[in-house]
């Protein structure tokens, strides 16, 4: 990947529009396991692909896509192994406690009876079962986090938040619609149709799902 890269580079070094050099470059960076850099560089890519009107189809976004949820699961893997050991330690105090209670029953003169060591061992192993409880829940919610490919825009690639419907039957996001009309051209960016903004419509379903999605996924402003 790394030869690839630098490769890619050079290329770039002689053309700084070669759109296909940005995708490779993007392709390769992920590849390493640098996603910022290679998400920007596809992104890049897809930028210089509308300007240029070539075709590329759904490949560039397909790629950006999966190269966010690569870095999306690398955030949940390390996520997932913070809670593991949060959960551990809170585990490890409540074991610590119940010892300290044990050994000052022991040391009261005997006042040690079956009775209060019984409820200082079922109050630790409520506690126990409620923090399980507690992460349980968070996996489950984790388990669930993602976004659909469906409710992202086909410009910018992230979560819509004004959708709209182009006369093609594609819906974009707004800003970047928009944007793309003033500083590219008045086509669409997929069909190459004529495009205006007057043109465009509202999609309130769609709007009425990322909504709803939003609501129910509060993580997904970090994704």
């Amino acid at each position: 990947w790394s030869e690839a890269a630098a490769d890619c580079k050079k290329a770039l070094d002689l053309n700084r529009t070669y759109a296909k050099a940005h995708f490779f470059l993007g392709e390769s960076l992920v590849g390493m396991g640098l996603y910022d850099e290679g998400i920007e560089a596809m992104t890049r890519a897809s930028q210089l692909v509308v300007e240029q009107k070539l075709f590329f189809g759904d490949e560039i976004a397909s790629n950006i896509r999966d190269a966010r949820r690569k870095r999306w699961n690398i955030k949940e893997s390390k996520r997932v192994m913070e809670e593991n050991e949060l959960e551990s330690f809170l585990n490890e105090l409540l074991d610590e406690r119940r010892m300290r209670q044990l050994d000052s029953l022991r040391s009261n003169g005997g006042v040690c009876s079956n009775g209060s060591r019984e409820l200082i061992e079922a109050e630790c192993e409520h506690r126990k079962e409620q923090i399980s409880g507690i992460f349980a829940e968070i996996d489950s919610k984790r388990k669930r986090r993602e976004v659909p490919d469906f409710l992202c825009g086909k410009i910018s690639f992230d979560l819509m938040r004004d959708p709209c419907i182009a006369p093609s039957g594609i819906t974009y996001d707004r800003k970047d619609i928009e944007e793309h009309l003033r500083r590219v051209g008045h086509f669409d960016p997929i069909t190459r149709q004529t495009l205006a903004a007057e043109q465009l419509i509202p999609n309130l379903a769609m709007k009425e799902v990322i909504d709803a999605f939003v609501e129910e996924n509060g993580w997904v402003e970090d994704f």
